[in-house]
């Protein structure tokens, strides 16, 4: 009895193991069960090119997940293989396959990969692959951004491979080579110029458009075309103090075909038009700074009293809410157009422009006072300012003419024929 018992627990030790091992593909491109067919496909796109064996050269382990990955993503991509995952687990894919369900399409992950990418599913860094063009657009985010960094995503438009048809451009899968040009793409037809004088044309072939190859049933997504025009989302992560106009490259993302490998997505980040928010860290009076460099840069207005008395202080809320105080105690003159320059309250420098050794650092924060001046005054108010200014005058007051030298009347010049 207890000799059975341990081989009962031996076997369900040996299953387990077996469940333990194959990990959930759910788990393994990093989504919840609930995804959505553009979720999927947009965890492989991701990892598939992060673990593509072309960038891991040596390194079996990440072989081994770029496989696996497009072994999840060629199940979980299917509706019915997907439910029979859902219900059954690994056991359940095994014995569909096995029981003559629907076959794997994509057993070569590289194979898998080209569908989605072009090209023949690598990344052609031995030169023979044709590479398509890069994409250049412009991304805004608010100086806030820059300043504090952010995790964020933004969509771009671009052709990709259709996925209705895989690229193939058939409805069916069939694709036959063109019968006239004989899969070339082009014809040669020979023209008499003159007796006995003739002159071969190439042209592109009529029949096929110059595809060299022919398709009986469109697929009725693309039309044929094999590929089709679509959004699609990208995250971007901001570093504190990124300069304006940095290009941060997206390798593969341009647009796709099945004749290409997929160029660069290159972004340009660039800094919005400060405007107030809604949110309460939206409307901070950094919003309005102004950046140069590491800078940043401030208007602060006083009125004549305080310019000229002094006696006030300010408080300015950062771009990340903290605050930085100004201030003059009383009798401190500020001239107007003074500029003050506040060290280390400037842009956080970006860390691939810091220093060996150092860990983080700032810019400074350049703020001019702007005085205004009233434009009307009380009956009484104006008297009073007015008596007490003419008791200095009177007293220690300075006639700028005479210090200058400057004559009462008009100079006398010379005549023309004095000159």
């Amino acid at each position: 009895m207890g000799t059975m018992l341990l081989r009962i627990l031996a076997v369900l030790g040996c299953l387990m193991m077996m469940v333990l091992g194959a990990e959930d593909f759910y788990k393994l491109l990093g989504i919840r069960k609930d995804a959505s067919e553009r979720e999927i496909k947009k965890a492989y796109r991701t990892l598939s090119k992060k673990y593509h064996p072309d960038k891991n050269p040596g390194d079996d382990t990440a072989h081994d997940k770029f496989v696996a990955i497009a072994e999840a993503y060629d199940v979980l991509s299917d509706e019915e293989t997907r439910r029979i995952y859902d219900q059954y687990g690994h056991d359940g894919i095994e014995q569909h396959k096995r029981g003559g369900g629907r076959p794997a399409q994509h057993h070569d992950p590289f194979d898998l990969f080209s569908r989605f990418f072009g090209g023949s599913g690598h990344f052609g860094h031995g030169g023979g692959e044709r590479h398509g063009p890069n994409m250049e657009v412009r991304v805004a985010v608010p100086l806030r951004d820059f300043y504090n960094g952010r995790q964020t995503e933004f969509t771009v438009e671009k052709q990709a491979i259709c996925s209705a048809c895989e690229g193939t451009g058939s409805q069916d899968g069939h694709v036959e080579t063109c019968d006239v040009c004989g899969g070339r793409g082009m014809r040669i037809q020979r023209q008499q110029l003159a007796p006995g004088l003739f002159q071969q044309v190439q042209s592109m072939c009529d029949k096929c458009g110059g595809k060299g190859k022919t398709i009986k049933h469109p697929c009725p997504v693309c039309g044929g075309s094999r590929v089709v025009r679509e959004p699609e989302t990208h995250e971007l992560h901001v570093e504190r103090g990124m300069p304006k106009g940095v290009r941060i490259n997206y390798e593969n993302e341009a647009d796709e075909s099945p004749d290409w490998v997929a160029g660069d997505l290159i972004v340009h980040l660039v800094e919005t038009d400060p405007q107030y928010g809604e949110q309460d860290h939206e409307r901070t009076d950094g919003t309005f700074f102004r950046r140069r460099g590491k800078d940043l840069f401030w208007r602060e207005v006083l009125s004549l009293r305080e310019a000229w008395m002094g006696d006030w202080t300010r408080n300015i809320t950062h771009l990340d809410g903290h605050i930085v105080q100004l201030s003059r105690k009383r009798g401190e003159v500020v001239q107007p157009n003074t500029v003050e320059v506040i060290e280390n309250e400037g842009m956080p420098i970006w860390h691939q422009h810091l220093p060996e050794g150092v860990e983080e650092a700032y810019g400074s924060l350049h703020v001019e006072y702007v005085v205004i001046l009233p434009d009307q005054m009380e009956k009484g108010m104006e008297k009073e300012f007015w008596s007490v200014w003419e008791k200095w005058r009177k007293k220690k007051g300075v006639s700028l003419d005479q210090a200058n030298g400057r004559p009462e009347g008009p100079i006398r010049m010379p005549e023309h024929d004095e000159l």
